[in-house]
């Protein structure tokens, strides 16, 4: 009986219990991205064909998609429309008249390392090359990012040209990717920008909600809580299927942490040149808590041109989109042009 007894206690005896395996951080599943076409190929059961095009043309600019975002395309459909704005194909890699390294004309508007001063009364820091994901559409893929970080410097030289340049009362955080830094290295800078009392709004340009929506974690939350100036987030979706529930709560995150959340998007043949896919974009965003806000004809960087749609056809699904929504779901329909003092409208006539 005492044996039994003492065996008994024993079973009853509270243990340590195991702790349960925590969820991969941002920065391991950024890691942990596709970055070989046949593994795309593979996990989606395309076609093997597209594996050496792909393997060919990401020689020159890689692939990297993180596995959640893969997780979003349909399997066996080499037309996904999330597929399309990763996948590597033979195109990129012909010459077309008219399509250039720098379309938008980032170099000539250095202000300092790192630094772009393009239009009055804001300016743009290029705070990394890294990105969560290499759109194959991105305009810098052949920026100099070696060069021409700021982070090359420590922020110094383009701190100096924002603290002596007081008309300048916005900040756009760029790059690449500006939430690839560490949430140590976004406080340092914005305690910088902060010091400087004419700097009121900063703006940040990211794909890291969409993408990667575990990027925001409660380091990224509490560093935007302490930035005293005004916060806007603009992110950039091209499609209502990049946008799934883990979407919806990092900008419900972000809303609650007092960001303004805008979207961009690309038009993008094969991708979005339908008016339904544009209407159930700017739908789907809205009901984010984010404001459709421009909707960009394609830059003309070399190794995009088969995205790229006539204007006229633009126009057409602009002007169906103004039709079918209200005015507040309805983005500008803008290009950027080198040389001029903002973004220029695409209109009719």
């Amino acid at each position: 009986m005492i044996a039994a007894t003492s065996h008994a206690n024993q079973l009853a005896t509270p243990f340590d219990p195991v702790p349960l395996p925590s969820a991969p951080g941002w920065q391991q599943l950024l890691a942990d991205a596709v970055t070989d076409p046949r593994e795309l190929c593979t996990l989606l059961e395309l076609d093997p064909a597209l594996v050496l095009p792909a393997v060919a043309a990401a020689k020159d600019f890689a692939l990297r998609v993180p596995r959640s975002y893969v997780a979003r395309m349909r399997k066996g459909d080499p037309n996904d429309p999330l597929l399309l704005q990763v996948l590597p194909v033979a195109a990129e890699t012909q010459l077309v008249e008219g399509f250039v390294t720098d379309p938008v004309g980032d170099m000539d508007r250095r202000a300092a390392q790192g630094l772009l001063h393009k239009y009055q009364g804001r300016a743009l820091l290029v705070t990394t090359g890294a990105c969560a994901v290499h759109c194959r559409y991105c305009f810098r893929r052949h920026f100099p990012y070696g060069e021409e970080s700021a982070l090359q410097q420590g922020w110094l030289g383009a701190l100096e040209h924002l603290r002596a340049d007081t008309t300048i009362t916005e900040v756009i955080l760029s790059g690449g990717d500006p939430w690839s830094l560490s949430d140590r290295r976004l406080k340092q800078l914005t305690d910088a920008l902060q010091a400087l009392p004419h700097i009121r709004r900063l703006r940040v340009h990211t794909r890291y909600p969409i993408v990667l929506p575990e990027r925001i974690d409660s380091g990224l939350l509490d560093w935007l809580q302490g930035v005293r100036l005004q916060k806007v987030v603009v992110m950039h979706a091209n499609h209502a299927h990049e946008i799934d529930e883990s979407v919806r709560e990092a900008c419900r995150k972000l809303a609650a942490a007092g960001t303004t959340l805008l979207n961009q998007s690309v038009l993008l043949k094969g991708v979005n040149d339908s008016v339904i896919a544009l209407a159930e974009l700017s739908e789907a965003l809205f009901e984010t808590h984010v404001l459709p806000y421009y909707l960009h004809v394609l830059d003309k960087v070399r190794g995009a041109a088969h995205f790229d749609l006539p204007e006229s056809r633009a126009l057409e699904l602009h002007r169906e989109l103004t039709a079918r929504l209200p005015g507040y779901l309805v983005p500008k329909l803008v290009r950027e042009i080198a040389g001029a003092p903002a973004k220029t409208a695409v209109v009719g006539l």
